[in-house]
C-alpha cells in the first residue's frame, strides 16, 4: 500500500496536481474499497494488470489538468460505475458538489457504501437513468462510460447550464465521433459548438490512446 501511495504522490507531483496528505490517504483507502467491492460486482475490469491507483484513480485526477473545479460547482458523473471519476475528484475538491448516477443498482449501492465508509460529504450517488434527470442543471458533466460522444453530448445539452461543459475520458480514434457530435443533425440544445481532445498517452504507458475530451457550448 505504501508503494501505491508513493507512486500516486509522484505521478501527481509530476503533473503539478497538488493533493494534501490526508487526501492522498483517502484516495488510497478508496482504491482499497474499490478493489474489495469489485470482487462482488463488476465495477472495473478484473482482467487488467494495471494498478487501480494509476489506471483508474490517477486517470480520473488528470481531468484537473484541463478543468479547475470551483467552490459550489454542481457536477454530474454520468454512468459512474464504481465511482469514477466522481469519487476521486470529490475527495480532492471537498467544496464542489458531485452527483454520481448509474442505471445499475448494484454499482450505485457500492458507491453509496464507499462514500459512507470514506466519509465523503460532498458526493451523492443515486440509481437513475439519465433520461429521468429532468429539471436538473449542472455546471459540469463528467463521463468515463463507453457511450458514443454524440449520445453523451445529447444528454449534456439538456442538463448543462448555458456555459456548462462536458468532460469525457475516452480512448481510440475519436475523429469520427467528434464529427458526428458536431453535425447539425445530432447537435441538440445548441450543444456542442466546439470539442477539444487532449491526448494523455505521454503521461503513462497505461494511457496509450487515451484522451480527455471537452465539449463546449
Amino acid at each position: 500500500m505504501n508503494d501505491e501511495l508513493t507512486t500516486l504522490q509522484t505521478l501527481c507531483a509530476e503533473q503539478a496536481i497538488e493533493i494534501e496528505p490526508a487526501m492522498l490517504q483517502q484516495l488510497l483507502a478508496y482504491g482499497g474499497c474499490l478493489d474489495q467491492w469489485n470482487k462482488k460486482f463488476n465495477l472495473i475490469s478484473r482482467k487488467e494488470e494495471a494498478p487501480v491507483m494509476i489506471k483508474h484513480i490517477f486517470h480520473s485526477l488528470l481531468i484537473t489538468l484541463y478543468h479547475s473545479f470551483s467552490n459550489g460547482e454542481q457536477v454530474l458523473d454520468l454512468g459512474t460505475g464504481g465511482g469514477l471519476p466522481g469519487i476521486p475528484l470529490a475527495i480532492i475538491f471537498p467544496q464542489t458538489h458531485f452527483l454520481l448516477v448509474d442505471s445499475t443498482g448494484k454499482k450505485i449501492m457500492a458507491c453509496q457504501e464507499m462514500i459512507k465508509e470514506l466519509g465523503i460529504k460532498n458526493a451523492v450517488a443515486i440509481h437513475s437513468r439519465v433520461e429521468e434527470l429532468d429539471d436538473v442543471v449542472f455546471d459540469t458533466i463528467l463521463s468515463r462510460q463507453v457511450a458514443s460522444l454524440d449520445k453523451l453530448c445529447a444528454y449534456a445539452g439538456r442538463l448543462l447550464k448555458p456555459k456548462g461543459i462536458l468532460i469525457c475520458l475516452k480512448g481510440g480514434n475519436l475523429d469520427g465521433e467528434i464529427e458526428k457530435a458536431l453535425s447539425s443533425s445530432n447537435n441538440t440544445f445548441g450543444f456542442p459548438v466546439k470539442i477539444e481532445q487532449h491526448p494523455i498517452n505521454g503521461i503513462s504507458p497505461y494511457f496509450s490512446e487515451k484522451k480527455i475530451v471537452i465539449a463546449y457550448r
